[in-house]
């Protein structure tokens, strides 16, 4: 990528539903997400497979013309993919998300945040919250979401934690949402694999068990420092 990097990364086994993949859409887009499919790895193989597909093939046909309302499109991919998991799970089944295209031209990322744990964006020390803009997927099968956008600029960094990191527990305490900002802003901002890996391991030392049920997955978008 231009002047960016994407990566993400996962702690211990991979049990859960968490589906994490980006894509170059278009010469100047990458299309990017994070999912949260509810239930055991073992059941949600279809699901997951189907949703990949639709992420990649619908992607890259959204965002792949030259004009392109983005945030439109956002929508739209946002709408299929939920058909998509309902269709293969032949029902409800909740599925959590958050996906973004970013636009290396302009630095900005359109986004749909259905029902994640709030993506997280952070622009020197300051650390603000990407917020749901619809419910999780998988649960009605005419639900929308909006596409908001923000701008990325010099060496911003958005940061996805999936819920099994937000819920890493000792005793009673959970890591939670200030635990992340925390881990986010205290960061150093080398890139975006390195990112993902601080705050994974963050969340471990955190925790006093390791997660069973829940995946522990980070996504990053960095955007490099211009001097």
């Amino acid at each position: 990528m231009r002047d960016a990097q994407i990566a993400a990364a996962f702690a211990g086994e991979r049990q859960g539903g968490d589906f994490f993949d980006s894509i170059r859409v278009s010469p100047n887009r990458v299309l990017f997400g994070l999912l949260d499919v509810a239930g055991h790895r073992t059941e949600n193989e279809a699901i997951l497979a189907d949703a990949q597909q639709v992420f990649r093939e619908l992607g890259t046909e959204l965002f792949s013309p030259v004009e392109v309302n983005e945030a439109d499109a956002m929508t739209q991919l946002c709408v299929q993919l939920n058909r998509a998991i309902m269709d293969a799970a032949q029902g409800v089944h909740s599925c959590p998300a958050f996906a973004g295209c970013y636009n290396e031209d302009l630095g900005i990322v359109f986004y749909v945040n259905a029902g994640h744990t709030p993506g997280l964006v952070r622009h020197g020390q300051e650390v603000s919250e990407l917020p749901a803009t619809g419910l999780p997927l998988g649960l009605f099968s005419h639900a929308t979401c909006d596409a908001p956008l923000i701008a990325m600029e010099s060496g911003a960094a958005l940061l996805l934690a999936s819920r099994g990191v937000v819920e890493a527990k000792c005793k009673e305490e959970e890591f939670g949402m200030q635990g992340l900002e925390s881990a986010f802003q205290q960061a150093p901002i080398l890139g975006a694999h390195d990112l993902c890996v601080s705050i994974l391991n963050h969340a471990q030392e955190f925790a006093c068990t390791p997660a069973i049920e829940d995946d522990m997955t980070a996504l990053a978008l960095v955007r490099r420092k211009v001097a």
